[in-house]
């Protein structure tokens, strides 16, 4: 939806009321017929350490369908995998 900055201005409580109950809805502010602002509701931001168990799920996938783990830890050797056997890669 459309509407001018005066518009706005007088419905302000109305349309955040309207966002907030469809979360797909969004307003786009018009100065002068040209878009200048958009009202949208905000996303939920995920929980903490959800990128981190999605990660350890894909993980455990990947080893169900036959494919092998590392046989090295990289985390022990990590300069060794960024800069090379003798410490800069040439």
């Amino acid at each position: 939806m459309k509407i001018s900055i005066s518009e706005a201005r007088r419905r302000l409580p109305e349309l955040v009321r309207q966002v907030r109950k469809d979360v797909g809805a969004s307003v786009q502010i018009t100065v002068h017929d040209e878009v200048a602002a958009e009202l949208r509701a905000i996303q939920p931001l995920p929980e903490p350490g959800e990128a981190a168990r999605r990660l350890l799920t894909l993980r455990k996938k990947l080893m169900q369908k036959g494919r092998k783990a590392r046989t090295h830890d990289v985390s022990s050797r990590v300069k060794e995998h960024l800069y090379g056997p003798k410490g800069v890669i040439r």
